[in-house]
Order: C-alpha cells, then structure tokens, then sequence
C-alpha cells in the first residue's frame, strides 16, 4: 500500500518483508531513505536499526508501529530513527515527514563511505555475505580499524582475507593514506629484502638510481602482507627489527629511514603449525598477532552462497551484456551442498563461466559441478572425502543437503503453500520461513514450485 503510495508522488520503491532482506537490499544500494514497520519476522524493526547502527550507515529511518510505547521509541531514537509513527496514521503526515528528511539528506554525502555510498563495515557485509559469521567478522573489523594494532588475517585461499585487509585500512585514521599490498609467495628470496626496504644507487650491479621499498610506499597507511606464511626465514629478523623500530635501511644505506605504518598480515596456514615447524619466528609472530580474525570457509557458512552467487550473476550479466534471471532450483541445491575447496574464488569462477553458457536460467549442467556427498571408500588405499574434517562438521553438511531436499519436496506437495508444508513436516510457519530464507528457497507466485 505505502510502495502504490509513494509510486503515485514519483518516488521509487524497493519492498523487503523481512529485516534479512531489507539489509541485503539496503547493502547492495543504499536508498535515500527507509520506512520500517516495528514489527517483522526474523529480524525485527529494532535489530535491523541496530545492525544499521553498527555499519554506520546514516540513513534516515521511519519507524512504524501499531504497538506505541515510549521505551521502545526512545529506543528506536536511540539508535538512528529520525521519526516514529503510530498505526493508523494520517498519510499526509508520513509524506510531509519523508520529504523533510529527503530534503535534508539531498546532495550530503556519507561520511567514511565508499563511492557507492557505503561505510566501509557496510561494503565489507556486501561483499561477503548476510550471514551471522559474517556480521560477526565485521564487528571486529570495525573494532579493531580504530586502533592501531597489527592485525593477523588466517584463513583458507580464497575466503576474501585481502577485503578484511582492504575494510581495516577504510574504517581507520589511516584512510587516507596509501594501502600497499605485498603477495609474499610471488617474490624470489634473493629479492624480499629489496622489495621490503629498497636500495641506495650501486648498491648492486643494475642499481642505476635509490628506490624505496613497499615500507616507505606504505608510510602514513597500511602495508598488507598477504601470504606471510612464504617469508623467507633470513627476511623474518629483518622485518621485526623494523616493525620494532619503526624505521626500514635500505639496501647499501648508512642510516635507517622513519617509517609510519600499519600491518596487516594474512596466512592461510595456522602459525602454530608454522611455528612448530621451525618456519616462522615466535617474536615476529607475537608482533604481527597483536589481533587475530580467523575467515570461516565458504562450507561452514552455507547461508552466503544463495547471496553471494547471485551478487556475482548480476556482475556477470553487466559484463558480459547478458539478461540471466538466475538459477534453477537443483542448481541451487548443487551451489549449496558443494564443499567449495577455493570457497568464494571459486564460487565466482563458476557462477561467471556459467552465465556464459548460459542462455536464460543456470541450471546444473551450466555449473558442471558435481555433487560431493561423503561416502566411505572401498579403496584402502584412497583418501576419504571427510578427512581433516571434524564429525561435527561432516553431520552438520550431511543435515543441511538433506534439510533443504526435504524442504524443497514438502512445498512441491503442498503446491507452494508454506503453512500447510509446515504443518507437514510439524514444524511452525515460523520456522518454515527461517529454513527457506536460509537455504534461499522461495516460491513462485501461483505456481507450485520452488525457485532462489
């Protein structure tokens, strides 16, 4: 009713009837504005202003509800609404409102946003996924990017440990500063020292002219160092020297230079494990882990797949001039119950392969995916499918591909009805309307079908 409402004074509508859904919206673009009913499942009006509040993201705020009380509006208050109305209200009123508050934000642009309009915790969310992991990822972030801690990034190639990197920079005092990115592992040995902290003129043969190091291009921002589980053993003591004494000599100097950085370094190797190996310096490991975030696998936080492969379909359709709607359900399906050993890389990789060969919907055979259920081999001699992997993680994936089939049967037997397919596998709508938004399953209208 209030989207026909506001289409009729020219202005644009986007609906979400769910507070999951509206951040998912809200992240993808941020809108001029937001009216927001009180009261709504899964996340209600209140929890997706806090979560709004924690992304910093000012965006003006409508509250409705048909429940006034004063606590809960100066609770809303509280955390960014800039007005709330009563049910049944008067839609002059809420029109007058909206027009102030857009005639007060228009041509103001956000600060420590993004050119899309973003903070950085904000556009750390969109680029990762809606799912509790990952808001509980970027709560660190944006704790940790005020401080000036050197920051230690584990996790599995391909999780998106440079965009945690890339976020810590954006939400600090550093911001404005340079962000220079180091791959530790593509660099021969007899050149770290170089690269790290440049050369004087003849300093050795091809050394035309001085040059600086990645310390010095860093001075004033943040150096990344990606892959730091590659530094070469004879680099280490060099480099906690210069992170202790914040100043870099560079190849064939008398005397050191003062450098101003931060450090946030990634590994996808535990450094315990390095440690014990006798390949990393426990000094150097204790300077660089002043703070620890530790990226889940894509396999442990299955809820970001739906969003993530369709974020990825639509940067794919722009690029390569395509109109792909998306996927069909037991492509989903695949997407969802595939272990991803590349996690997000690898999901893009697919996801954008797929559109190409694509011609209207991307079924499983555009994916040419195969399912990898976990079975126990004949073969002796064979590596099983569950190994390094806990019992509880191998059960939990087995539930989830089995969960979602069951799901999926239940609304084709009740032609697409969620309540009756609920009362059915005796479970409440409630619950119901938490497993299919969770495994991104939604139902065609007037159709008996499920669809993402």
């Amino acid at each position: 009713m209030l989207a026909r409402l506001l289409s009729r004074h020219e202005l644009a509508t986007r609906i979400a009837t769910d507070g999951d859904i509206a951040l998912s919206i809200v992240l993808q673009r941020p809108p001029a504005a937001i009216i927001l009913d009180y009261r709504m499942e899964r996340m209600d009006g209140i929890s997706l202003l806090a979560r709004l509040h924690e992304l910093e993201l000012s965006i003006p705020v409508i509250m409705l509800t048909g429940y006034p009380a004063i606590t809960d509006a100066v609770q809303a208050i509280k955390l960014g609404a800039c007005e709330y109305l009563t049910k049944p209200f008067d839609h002059e009123q809420l029109l007058g409102v909206l027009r102030r508050l857009l005639s007060r934000t228009a041509g103001k642009g956000w600060s420590a946003c993004t050119k899309e309009g973003l903070t950085p915790a904000a556009a750390l969310a969109r680029d990762m996924g809606p799912s509790r992991h990952v808001q509980e990822l970027v709560a660190l972030v944006a704790r940790v990017a005020r401080t000036d801690f050197s920051v230690l990034i584990v996790g599995e190639t391909g999780v998106g440990k440079e965009l945690l990197a890339r976020a810590i920079h954006a939400a600090s005092t550093r911001a404005a500063g340079p962000f220079v990115a180091l791959d530790c592992g593509a660099i021969a040995e007899s050149l770290f020292e170089n690269e790290l902290f440049g050369h004087e003129k003849g300093s050795f043969t091809g050394a035309t002219d001085k040059a600086a190091g990645k310390f010095e291009a860093a001075h004033g921002g943040t150096l990344f160092l990606d892959e730091v589980s590659n530094l070469p053993a004879s680099t280490q003591p060099k480099l906690l020297r210069a992170l202790e004494q914040k100043a870099v000599c560079r190849l064939g100097a008398v005397r050191p230079v003062p450098v101003d950085v931060r450090i946030v370094a990634a590994t996808n190797v535990q450094p315990e494990v390095l440690m014990e190996a006798g390949r990393f310096r426990p000094d150097l490991f204790y300077r660089l882990n002043e703070f620890v975030l530790r990226v889940p696998p894509l396999r442990e936080r299955r809820e970001d797949i739906p969003y993530l492969a369709q974020r990825f379909l639509s940067v794919a359709n722009a690029q390569l001039g395509k109109d792909i709607r998306g996927f069909s359900e037991p492509a989903l399906e695949l997407l969802t119950s595939h272990s991803w050993p590349g996690n997000v890389r690898e999901l893009h990789h697919v996801v954008r392969q797929a559109a190409l060969a694509a011609v209207e919907v991307i079924g499983e055979r555009e994916l040419g995916l195969r399912a990898t259920p976990f079975v126990m081999s004949c073969n002796s001699h064979a590596t099983p499918q569950w190994q390094g992997m806990a019992l509880r993680e191998v059960v939990r994936q087995h539930l989830a591909i089995v969960e979602r089939r069951v799901l999926t049967e239940a609304l084709r037997t009740a032609s697409g009805n969620k309540a009756r397919a609920a009362r059915m596998l005796q479970i409440d709508y409630k619950t119901i309307h938490q497993k299919l938004k969770e495994y991104g399953i939604q139902v065609k209208d007037g159709h008996g079908s499920a669809h993402e």
